[in-house]
């Protein structure tokens, strides 16, 4: 993806989620790691689903801007997540970050572990564990090294992140390209909406049932 097209494609993704609800506002951010080690970024305040191209923030490889509107403080974040994830996932370049209502209601009560058990097949295949990351002021260093800590346990276990929940805040999703890790957040968010939805609350697929999954599909649990 060359820079003029991931720039478009930010845009896209963000009229999209801000359009079906999935952000609101000025909340929520998109990130994309170029080929050359840089970054753009969405900027400060900006609503998701009124982005220019031409003002996406542009940084460097160290992080330091170089055009555009003013980047968004969760550049930092960004960067650490693209630093821990890709030591299991080379193609990782695009990092999303949401305050969706379903997710962030899931962590409004005390929470520690994971957002959500595996209660849906396309949940296991398509995001995987989701990690809750204790709540820390926004853009607080140390939810960054917190989420770094997180992929890098995850992954040393054999089942790398696609995502965190950070509590009362939102989820970070990543994938290597906006367009699939919209669809990561998509599936997250629904999750949890079902999850909120169900009463009594569904058993979890058993451990036959996600082994099979693993087989067939290679799933994420």
């Amino acid at each position: 993806m060359t820079e003029t097209q991931a720039r478009e494609e930010i845009c896209r993704v963000g009229r999209s989620l801000f359009e079906r609800g999935y952000v609101h506002a000025t909340a929520g951010n998109i990130s994309v790691r170029l080929g050359d080690g840089g970054f753009l970024i969405t900027p400060t305040d900006a609503c998701l689903g009124f982005l220019d191209p031409a003002r996406l923030a542009r940084l460097d490889a160290q992080g330091q801007q170089v055009s555009g509107d003013r980047a968004s403080k969760t550049i930092a974040l960004h960067a650490r997540i693209y630093a821990a994830a890709r030591a299991f996932d080379a193609q990782t370049a695009c990092v999303i970050h949401t305050h969706s209502t379903h997710c962030v209601a899931l962590t409004l009560q005390p929470a520690e572990g994971e957002l959500l058990p595996a209660i849906t097949p396309y949940f296991v295949m398509k995001v995987g564990h989701v990690p809750v990351i204790p709540y820390h002021r926004p853009g607080a260093p140390d939810a960054a090294e917190a989420v770094a800590q997180a992929i890098a346990r995850y992954g040393a276990q054999g089942t790398p992140l696609r995502a965190v929940m950070l509590e009362r805040l939102g989820p970070n999703v990543w994938h290597d390209t906006p367009a699939a890790a919209m669809a990561t957040l998509e599936e997250l968010e629904e999750t949890a909406r079902l999850w909120l939805l169900s009463s009594p609350k569904p058993a979890a697929l058993d451990a036959a049932r996600i082994d099979e999954l693993r087989a067939t599909f290679g799933a994420r649990w």
